[in-house]
């Protein structure tokens, strides 16, 4: 189990546009600093005035090749995330424009969900996918997740943004809060079994 200094997370909420505005793009800058700009420009998103987005980074002691290899596997998003439960390939072989349903645990407001992917680039570590159908309350879920060397020299830190429907009845801190919580899961299953890896 990593310790706190060997991996942190850190929760940037991006502060969406008020319920009366018409939808409008969030800046990079809405991304930690430290982001390069190549790799901050994935994380720009148009909100509407009933949708909220935010970002968790982690940091992980790992080098980015070996984090990809897990992230990269849209086919196999159970490798590290803990609420699917399984995961079906409907279209494709892997690239983008691959469809996918997953089944997620009992215990989680949802059923399952139909997800394209969107982008994977091998080079610049970027995978998005967007959520096209399902049973759960995550409507026009669009998630991006990229990979850079930390600035410290040591390790490689993840970003995972993500822009969503507020679902009826729900405020817009709630789904953040609820979405942030799951990110952040996924994020620290990610990290221990990156840094297991990397022992190797």
């Amino acid at each position: 189990m990593p310790s706190p200094s060997q991996s942190s997370i850190l929760l940037h909420r991006i502060n969406a546009a008020p319920a009366a505005s018409p939808a409008l793009y969030q800046t990079p800058s809405s991304c930690p600093a430290d982001v390069p700009e190549v790799v901050s420009g994935h994380h720009t998103y148009t909100v509407g005035p009933n949708q909220c987005c935010s970002a968790v980074v982690q940091h992980i002691e790992a080098p980015a090749s070996t984090i990809w290899s897990v992230v990269r596997r849209f086919d196999a998003p159970q490798a590290y995330k803990h609420f699917v439960r399984s995961c079906r390939v409907l279209l494709g072989d892997g690239g983008v424009g691959t469809v996918r349903e997953i089944h997620v645990i009992s215990g989680i407001p949802a059923v399952d969900s139909t997800e394209r992917l969107e982008i994977l680039d091998d080079e610049r570590h970027v995978i998005s996918f967007s959520v096209v159908g399902g049973d759960h309350r995550l409507a026009n879920y669009r998630s991006v997740t990229t990979l850079h060397p930390s600035p410290s020299g040591s390790g490689t830190v993840v970003v995972e943004s993500y822009v969503v429907d507020i679902p009826p009845g729900n405020t817009r801190e709630e789904t953040c809060v609820f979405v942030d919580t799951i990110v952040r899961c996924n994020l620290q299953s990610l990290t221990q079994i990156a840094e297991n890896l990397s022992r190797r």
